[in-house]
């Protein structure tokens, strides 16, 4: 049997020598980096080397087994087996690091890299996702990204959590409040929930539903969703201290829903945060915290804001904004990486129109780059819930 050794710049011009000089039957046993060229030491450049064999026709029933531990035999005379079963597990699984250098990434990853970086995709992420590239596609299937493109949408569907909303309760009243920072529309979204509840929509029955809000300080705050409340039909009432939300809530004991919209505050101003959470704590025990974040927010901040309103122990986020946007990897990442699910999104200005229930479609259709296969992937995660008549057209 022949055997080869190839070094070259770059693992494409390395596979095609290889090629080129023994055909297909030119067959890959080691893959390392190394240092090509230079003058005692120094201006040498990275490369690769391979070293393979040229193997035989061979009538397909003997025994596969053999040829193997043929060729592992041979090569121990220059390596040991433990090295040769390390470069050869490196070869099946794709690149990692070898000879303590890291190796270039292949074509698939560097273009998941660029697709998953271009949506906005922290860098934390895009890491977990090319380790599990790595982990299961071998070298030469890395030489194309259509092997991958349907595991990496699968990937990130799989790391999207949605929050099963559920508006039935044993206990009346459900009381959902609504927190987030300045500037992320939780008024509107209030309004929008209300219109979701407490409105007959394909035959389904309106829950009965008030609002009460604690922002009374923001310049058209109150007047915005006393309009809000009248066009609907929903009682909206104010509240300023624990005193006064505690009779509110004990006044509306028979409803089924109970909505609260809170001040808006910055993640940074932790003074009004502990005063907002303690006037909320009025609220008793049934009672479902949402956190509201714009799809616009950058990561970073994202971060912080849902580690400033922990302590509010929200148990979902609703997703704000998400018309202005064109990159939601920002939202997928720190909701995984936070172990956080989606309940709502909301993706305009209009009252009751813009609101639709989380789903993993309603995140899949924001992504660019990949090639969505609309059909085929509903039949796998679901279609986008329509909840209002007004939502499609």
């Amino acid at each position: 049997m022949q055997y080869f050794t190839i070094q070259a710049k770059s693992h494409r011009e390395a596979i095609d020598k290889m090629r080129m000089q023994h055909g297909e039957n030119g067959k890959i046993l080691t893959y390392r980096n190394i240092r090509l060229g230079g003058f005692l030491g120094m201006f040498s450049k990275d490369g690769v080397e391979i070293t393979g064999y040229v193997s035989e026709k061979t009538n397909p029933k003997n025994n596969i087994q053999t040829e193997k531990m043929k060729v592992l035999e041979t090569a121990k005379k220059e390596q040991t087996l433990n090295y040769i079963l390390k470069e050869l597990k490196e070869l099946k699984y794709g690149i990692g690091k070898s000879m303590g250098t890291q190796q270039q990434d292949p074509p698939a990853i560097k273009t998941v890299k660029e697709i998953l970086t271009e949506n906005d995709f922290s860098l934390e992420y895009i890491q977990k996702i090319t380790d599990k590239i790595r982990n299961k596609f071998s070298i030469m299937e890395l030489e194309t990204t259509n092997k991958i493109h349907s595991d990496l949408i699968d990937w990130i569907a799989a790391s999207i959590s949605i929050y099963d909303v559920d508006e039935k309760t044993e206990k009346k009243p459900k009381i959902m409040t609504v927190i987030g920072p300045t500037g992320v529309g939780k008024t509107t979204t209030v309004a929008k929930l209300a219109a979701l509840y407490g409105l007959e929509n394909n035959g389904k029955k309106p829950l009965s539903v008030r609002i009460i809000t604690i922002d009374n300080y923001r310049i058209g705050a109150k007047q915005q969703i006393e309009t809000y409340g009248d066009i609907m039909r929903i009682p909206v009432s104010f509240a300023e201290t624990p005193s006064d939300l505690k009779k509110l809530i004990a006044l509306y004991n028979d409803v089924d829903i109970i909505l609260i919209d809170t001040i808006g505050k910055s993640q940074k101003d932790y003074k009004k945060l502990a005063e907002m959470k303690e006037l909320l704590a009025s609220c008793g025990n049934n009672t479902s915290t949402i956190l509201a974040v714009s799809a616009t927010t950058k990561y970073k901040d994202l971060e912080e804001i849902l580690q400033q309103y922990e302590p509010f122990k929200y148990v979902s986020i609703i997703i704000t904004k998400l018309d202005e946007t064109s990159q939601i990897g920002n939202i997928i990442s720190i909701a995984a990486e936070k172990k956080k699910s989606i309940s709502f999104v909301t993706d305009g200005q209009k009252v009751p129109q813009d609101i639709e229930k989380a789903s993993i479609m309603s995140f899949l259709m924001k992504l660019e780059g990949l090639h969505i296969n609309r059909e085929l992937l509903e039949k796998k995660y679901g279609k986008r819930e329509k909840v209002l008549n007004e939502v499609w057209s």
